[in-house]
């Protein structure tokens, strides 16, 4: 099947300067790789790696493409496969935004998940389930990007040969993270054959075990991170980190943060990976006393976590924004508005406003408040049980199937005291004398103890 001509605008991405944020001394660029078809940086080494494979005849007409991804290699993956007629399988870690999963289904994709807690040598380490998978499946190839010589190739003679033409060759320093190591090697190689006064910067996730290996040359205990994409628990094969010249590491609430105020103040929607180099960058920049022009990189598109770090529940449930601690139970309540006031509906609101509102802010369960008065709660059950058996009532008042019987509590009051009152199947409400705090839900309090253990 002849490749289509999307395939052709792989590459030749936009270089953008940084306008609003305060760089330092330095000019900061932008190389926007969410331009890509597949809206990221890796559609550059899907084409190369299948087309190695196709070469040396690994990869066969009718064949399966399988791989272990993050995501966002998958998406590349499975486009150009789409594009050159292959079946393709991808197995992905369960922290991968559901934004990346949809899209992957949409192209046709087979995904296998598996666990993000288990390290490389466990079966169900993502890496080797692909390959696993692959020795057991005719016809099909293991692409492995993280041992892949195609891989880092294709920075070498695309990226890299890029960002020279483009600055007319005037570039101090680059910044970029290390997934597979592809991009980090293939301008490695670039750099010292034709610009060797470029500086290379690593930008790692805390919990990566990368940036402490530039430092001490010895691999330590990895962490976990939240960031997709990059940061890794070994060291690829394939990445050389021999030309870093600095490493930071980055932790996950300062990315999203800087990717964040990359799309309020430039309007540069990115990825979370994205918001760890620019963070990275910035930190660089505003340490210089001297002018230099650095590069760093939109990896993807943010429009890929729109569930996750530009959802400010998401963000909550992390631990990463709302009001300060205040140290009681108050703490374990994320549901609210963006200007804090908790998430309720009214007596008289129907009950398929009370649906949509439950959609819409991911909750379960709503309080019923009748102007400044806590008056009965409504979840998910009580709605279902009322339609279920006749759909003309969406259109009944709340007030028709909520519960009166409420069991309120200070924000003061033990933890243990909340979990009692979810033990007996009720709801406890946070209240500070007649004012509603909100409702600790079981989902609150799973999210407070994996807060508490640091994951």
């Amino acid at each position: 099947m002849p490749a289509t001509p999307l395939l052709g605008l792989i590459g030749d991405t936009p270089l953008v300067p940084v306008t609003r944020l305060d760089t330092g001394p330095c000019e900061l660029l932008l190389k926007l790789e969410s331009q890509n078809p597949g809206g990221s940086i890796k559609d550059r080494i899907a084409v190369s790696m299948i087309e190695a494979a196709e070469r040396d005849g690994r990869l066969a007409p009718g064949g399966t493409i399988i791989e272990a991804t993050a995501g966002n290699t998958g998406l590349a993956l499975a486009l150009v496969g789409l594009a050159k007629g292959y079946r393709s399988l991808f197995v992905i870690p369960d922290k991968m935004s559901q934004e990346k999963i949809f899209h992957l289904r949409a192209l046709g994709a087979e995904i296998v998940m598996t666990r993000s807690d288990v390290g490389k040598g466990h079966p169900e380490y993502y890496q080797d389930m692909a390959e696993a998978i692959a020795a057991r499946t005719p016809n099909s190839v293991y692409i492995n990007q993280f041992a892949n010589p195609a891989n880092p190739l294709a920075h070498e003679r695309t990226t890299g040969p890029e960002l020279l033409r483009q600055t007319g060759g005037r570039l101090d320093a680059v910044v970029c993270g290390v997934g597979s190591g592809g991009t980090i090697t293939g301008l490695t190689r670039c750099f010292r054959a034709h610009a060797p006064q470029v500086k290379l910067l690593l930008a790692d996730p805390a919990g990566s075990v990368l940036a402490d290996f530039v430092h001490s040359g010895t691999i330590g205990a990895a962490g976990s991170w939240l960031v997709e994409g990059i940061g890794e628990d070994f060291l690829p094969p394939i990445a050389d980190l021999s030309g870093v010249a600095q490493a930071y590491t980055i932790p996950d609430a300062e990315s999203f943060a800087a990717a964040r105020e990359l799309l309020r103040q430039e309007g540069i929607l990115a990825g979370s990976s994205s918001g760890t180099l620019l963070a990275a960058a910035l930190r660089y920049c505003r340490s210089r006393t001297a002018p230099e022009r650095v590069v760093s990189f939109v990896c993807d598109t943010g429009a890929k976590y729109l569930s996750k770090m530009y959802n400010d529940f998401w963000l909550r449930d992390q631990g990463f924004a709302g009001a300060p601690a205040a140290g009681d139970l108050s703490d374990l309540i994320t549901r609210r508005y963006a200007e804090g006031a908790v998430i309720t509906v009214r007596p008289r609101d129907t009950l398929l406003a009370a649906v949509g509102r439950c959609r819409m802010y991911d909750v379960s369960q709503l309080p019923v408040l009748d102007g400044e008065r806590v008056v009965g709660i409504v979840d998910e059950e009580d709605l279902l049980h009322a339609v279920t058996l006749d759909p003309a009532r969406f259109a009944d008042p709340v007030a028709s199937v909520m519960s009166t019987e409420l069991v309120t509590i200070e924000p003061e009051a033990p933890l243990a005291r909340a979990t009692e009152i979810l033990d007996r199947g009720l709801v406890p409400i946070v209240m500070r004398g007649d004012r509603l705090i909100g409702l600790i839900t079981r989902s609150d309090l799973l999210n407070h103890l994996r807060r508490r253990l640091g994951h």
